[in-house]
């Protein structure tokens, strides 16, 4: 199921891609250049290309929750470590050394004093 569902949202991503490359650049995306039509002016109607762009997004993105709750469901059971046969040792973590640090308050100077 999951390797169906993989195709079909690689498809989908090709198609996407295709999509996007085939549309006219209409300019204005980021408020630059728009030609004609001034700000009074209303939005275009969608063309049969923005439609099938809409299209191939709405169903890439629930190939992609879909590929999601798959992947939860399956990995649920065992941990990645599991999978790959390691074996985990119940021996306790290793201790840090003991660290010396300067004493607390005032008497300590952070920089040696310069010698000018």
């Amino acid at each position: 199921m999951q390797n169906v569902v993989l195709i079909i949202h690689l498809l989908l991503a090709l198609a996407l891609i295709a999509v996007v490359l085939l549309q006219r650049s209409e300019g204005g995306g980021l408020g630059i250049g728009g030609g004609a039509m001034g700000p009074q002016a209303g939005r275009p109607p969608l063309t049969g290309l923005a439609k099938l762009t809409w299209g191939f997004a709405i169903a890439f993105i629930c190939t992609s929750l879909a590929l999601t709750v798959i992947s939860a469901q399956q990995s649920a059971d065992t941990s990645v470590l599991d999978r790959i046969g390691v074996q985990r040792d119940s021996a306790p973590a290793p201790s840090l050394p003991d660290l010396q640090l300067p004493p607390a308050g005032g008497d300590a100077p952070l920089l040696p004093p310069r010698q000018d």
